[in-house]
């Protein structure tokens, strides 16, 4: 999709258990149509293998990747490991989050997304990471909140999930900014799963009606995530979408490959 100036960055779903075959067959099936992927860190509070071996494993398949990196799990020698390790694979592309709430247990991080943007930026002027060119950063903005300017510090923006165009726009107009900005589209595979979202991401709008386009056809979900991602991309206010297929990937992989 790159040379249509829409950039459009997969999420895949991280292995939770010592075997990465799952995540090979999303990517696989998901790079037709994807500029680079993204791999969450210890997803929904869970322990998963590390965003930035995963993101080693998409590289090795020939393609793009995002590490994502929350600061709820990690010190500052932690994250210094992390940089480290990501440099040694060729990783240069980070999306740094606070992180979901532990689905056990206490948050351990003395750092925060801030503190970390500050740390990677100094890292590569630092004698261990001799010849590694700067890291690209990422980070993430809410809907319903005026984003923070020191987050214009970072190199490419995340906003949240949302199922409004008109919403984005919004957002985009009471937030310039130069850097390139990807809204984020998330599949809807099922009503409960829009009752679980509503529930757990207050500020997240989901309409009626496409819940219950869900409910009567289940392939719904799929077709209002693409059509979404079309419109999106007719605004021409956006450098691409942060696409997040769940279990559907195969589906919206064969949408989006007619679509596009």
């Amino acid at each position: 999709m790159s040379d249509r100036g829409f950039r459009l960055i997969c999420e895949i779903e991280p292995p939770t258990r010592p075997d990465l075959k799952h995540a090979r067959h999303q990517i696989g099936v998901l790079t037709p149509v994807a500029d680079s992927f993204l791999i969450p860190d210890n997803h929904i509070g869970r322990a998963t293998v590390s965003s930035i071996a995963v993101a080693n494993e998409v590289q090795a398949m020939g393609g793009r990747s995002i590490a994502c990196v929350n600061s709820r799990d990690r010190n500052l020698l932690g994250f210094r490991r992390d940089l480290l390790t990501a440099a040694a694979y060729g990783v240069d592309q980070f999306l740094f989050v606070h992180g979901d709430k532990p689905s056990a247990g206490d948050r351990t991080s003395e750092l925060t997304v801030r503190t970390m943007i500050e740390e990677a930026r100094a890292a590569t002027d630092q004698p261990s990471f001799a010849g590694v060119d700067p890291f690209r950063l990422g980070v993430t903005a809410g809907h319903r909140r005026r984003m923070a300017s020191w987050k214009q510090s970072a190199d490419f923006i995340f906003v949240q999930v949302g199922y409004s165009v008109d919403a984005f726009l919004r957002w985009r107009e009471a937030n310039p900014t130069d850097k390139p900005v990807y809204a984020g589209v998330m599949v809807l595979a099922s009503p409960a799963m829009a009752t679980r979202l509503r529930a757990s991401i207050p500020d997240i709008e989901i309409p009626d009606e496409i819940v219950n386009r869900v409910a009567s056809r289940p392939t719904a979900g799929v077709d209002a995530a693409c059509e979404q991602i079309l419109a999106l991309r007719d605004t021409e206010a956006f450098a691409g979408v942060h696409l997040v297929p769940v279990s559907r990937f195969r589906e919206v992989a064969a949408r989006l490959e007619l679509a596009l």
